[in-house]
């Protein structure tokens, strides 16, 4: 609270009455990036998912520059988003969106009433010499990677008056912005967008939250594949943490990167359709009307088929894929590109379907 409260006070009065130059405003962009992917790259996708695995230096750097966001050590912050997944929208979801949205943003560290729960979910990471030497010092790291390194870039570029306008720009300010777009995950996340893959919990994609949160505004889609190591699954998607993940795998500094199969994704659209649609013709309390209804019908016997000529794509799509593999010179790039432009056509039928349903009620 004292660096939010100082990040609308103290840190604007500086700026209007001292002034900020390029270089202190690039200085806040890069401790932004660099402790902004720490969490979601490091803390959320490495450590608490196991979506890839990370050499030495990509471990240190991401427990360096995570402890600089304040958001506590990465075994107790692994422990509780673990527990958030196992538990989402229940009494042991520690940011439980059900109980209101500022409680799921800032409420639940604000206001705990009851004790902490043990770390006994995160056994794999306590025998990573690294994680426990961050977790024993975690408040000297802290304290120097978030305000004393600014701080001593900000001397070495302008003395002490560069120190200070850093202290509070890169470093207060910006613990501020990096713990903000944080909590928005827990709050925003499951609150506004869309549930293309499930409804089954409160997790929702929204592309004007990826664009804050490094990513991880496709959230839905992460709280069905959870151990994949993007959120933005198509290509175009906004997710940088996804495209660091990728280069520093060129660069030979993690491998063993986690995919949902296509199939699975596919499926998961199709059967979450299905549900939505039946859901609503089940519910005999919803007033639909008769075009309403029958446009349901229609859409339901669409989906019907499209799952069924998804049956028949996938194997055709996978056996031209294992065809490839094992036999490269047999098989052209022209059949390959074939079967993938199958894949796209199904992925237009379903959108096309899905837009039948816009202005429907909604799963519950």
């Amino acid at each position: 609270m004292g660096i939010a409260l100082a990040s609308v006070t103290v840190v604007p009065y500086h700026i209007w009455t001292q002034g900020i130059d390029w270089f202190q405003i690039t200085l806040f962009f890069l401790f932004f990036i660099a402790t902004g992917l720490s969490i979601t790259l490091g803390y959320h996708r490495l450590f608490a998912h196991k979506a890839f695995k990370a050499k030495w230096p990509v471990r240190l750097a991401t427990l360096l520059f995570g402890a600089a966001t304040f958001e506590n050590c990465v075994l107790a912050w692994t422990s509780d988003h673990r527990r958030h997944h196992k538990h989402v929208d229940h009494d042991d979801d520690p940011y439980d969106i059900s109980q209101g949205f500022w409680y799921a943003h800032i409420g639940w560290i604000l206001f705990k009433v009851t004790p902490e729960p043990p770390w006994d979910n995160v056994n794999d990471l306590k025998k990573d010499r690294l994680v426990m030497l961050q977790s024993r010092f975690y408040v000297p790291i802290a304290v120097t990677m978030s305000f004393g390194l600014p701080a001593l870039i900000g001397w070495l570029w302008a003395g002490p008056s560069g120190a200070l306008t850093a202290f509070l720009v890169a470093g207060v300010l910006r613990v501020f912005a990096v713990q903000q777009m944080t909590f928005f995950i827990n709050s925003l996340c499951h609150t506004i967008g869309e549930r293309p893959y499930s409804s089954k919990c409160s997790a929702r994609d929204s592309w004007i939250m990826a664009i804050f949160t490094f990513g991880e505004g496709y959230h839905n889609y992460h709280h069905e594949f959870q151990h994949d190591y993007r959120n933005g699954v198509k290509w175009w998607q906004w997710d940088p943490t996804k495209w660091s993940i990728w280069l520093l795998e060129k660069l030979g500094m993690v491998s063993d990167l986690r995919r949902v199969q296509e199939e699975k994704i596919i499926a998961a659209q199709l059967n979450e359709a299905r549900r939505r649609v039946q859901d609503t013709l089940a519910n005999t309390s919803l007033n639909l009307g008769i075009k309403r209804e029958e446009l349901l019908r229609a859409a339901e016997v669409r989906l019907t088929d499209l799952s069924e000529r998804w049956g028949e794509l996938k194997e055709h799509y996978i056996h031209r894929a294992e065809e490839l593999k094992e036999s490269a010179a047999e098989i052209t790039d022209q059949k390959l590109k074939e079967a993938r432009e199958a894949v796209e056509e199904m992925r237009r039928e379903i959108r096309q379907t899905l837009e039948l349903l816009d202005g429907l009620p909604q799963p519950a």
